[in-house]
């Protein structure tokens, strides 16, 4: 199997638990190394690899693909160098910090014909994989409405600065904010109108931590919240259709896992536990079901496969820079809404 080529722009938590795990299962990739500014610390992990002191030396280096995993204030500059350098790119989320940033990065990789992803890796949790299969198989009927949460109860400020100072990458709207939009945009599609609600709840906050977003499509209402103040948590999706309803807890494994060590497989991985299924109660040919609705399998490997394909086989990325367009004009249009207190249409 042809070998993908790839280097990390950093190796801190997501390098070491969101990527490395999965380029490292995935027979068609060789990590190269990752640029360390500090700590040397992917050797620790694979000692074969470089650990670069530089970016410039990182791109110069015989590599295929780079992540761009560093802090959401740097992704343009890092992704755009990435790209003239001639490499395909992944880059996190938030893609950017503007609408322009985002297509700039667009255009410059469809201009030297190279592969960007973003890696919007809650698409392939097993909670909302779940929510994708009820939707298709619309055993609810039309959708009238819908919820996403993404909702935690710390209300102690990030140890990471970059997180809470004051810059155009930092707050909730651009941490969570891009995974329920991202998901609220493959379920739904793109909305005619945003209306946004952004407030700072915890004490010393200098950086949004609070979102409430509708999405307005013409038969239906998308809300999207995420906060640090719920300690005992909504259901994660709600939908309710003219059949009936859907619910279901935030219950993909895999990052907890990751975070212990565990190692990633094809097999059983993203397996959530029995006790988080959904509810559904709805109505089939005249019969009331009300059941519990086992839960689909996560793998973040599927989005490793697509990236491969898309680089070796001229296959559509798994979320492309397209998309990634999509999410920030939401965000976009959700800031401009609540600054002038009026629903914004796009």
């Amino acid at each position: 199997m042809q070998k993908i080529k790839t280097a990390l722009l950093s190796y801190g938590m997501s390098g070491k638990v969101f990527h490395a795990p999965f380029l490292d299962l995935h027979p068609g990739f060789e990590i190269t190394g990752a640029w360390e500014r500090s700590k040397r610390l992917i050797q620790s992990d694979f000692p074969e690899v470089k650990s670069y002191a530089t970016l410039e030396a990182l791109l110069q280096d015989d590599c295929d693909l780079v992540i761009v995993n560093t802090p959401v204030g740097t992704h343009f500059e890092y992704a755009k160098q990435v790209l003239l350098a001639g490499k395909h790119a992944i880059v996190e989320k938030a893609f950017t910090t503007t609408v322009a940033e985002a297509q700039e990065l667009a255009a410059l990789a469809n201009e030297k014909g190279l592969q960007l992803a973003v890696f919007q890796n809650r698409r392939w949790d097993s909670d909302f994989k779940t929510v994708q299969k009820i939707l298709q198989e619309k055993i609810l009927g039309d959708i009238v409405e819908a919820e996403i949460h993404f909702d935690r109860y710390n209300p102690n400020l990030s140890p990471k600065v970059h997180k809470e100072t004051q810059n155009a990458g930092a707050g909730i709207l651009k941490d969570l904010g891009p995974h329920i939009i991202d998901q609220a945009l493959c379920l739904f599609g793109f909305p005619k109108a945003v209306n946004g609600d952004i407030r700072i709840t915890r004490a010393h906050s200098l950086v949004d931590d609070w979102i409430d977003i509708t999405l307005f499509y013409p038969d239906l209402r998308v809300r999207l919240k995420a906060g640090f103040f719920v300690r005992e948590p909504h259901p994660s999706y709600t939908l309710h259709g003219k059949k009936g309803s859907f619910l279901k807890a935030r219950g993909d494994v895999q990052e907890d896992e990751l975070k212990l060590g565990k190692k990633p497989n094809t097999t059983d991985w993203g397996t959530e536990p029995e006790h988080l299924k959904g509810l559904l109660h709805t109505e089939n040919n005249g019969t009331i079901l009300k059941e519990f609705v086992p839960t689909e399998q996560g793998n973040y490997y599927a989005f490793f496969e697509g990236v491969y394909q898309a680089i070796l086989h001229g296959k559509k990325v798994p979320v492309s820079a397209a998309e990634g367009v999509q999410v920030m004009q939401i965000i976009e249009a959700a800031i401009a809404s609540h600054q002038q207190q009026q629903r914004i249409n796009l």
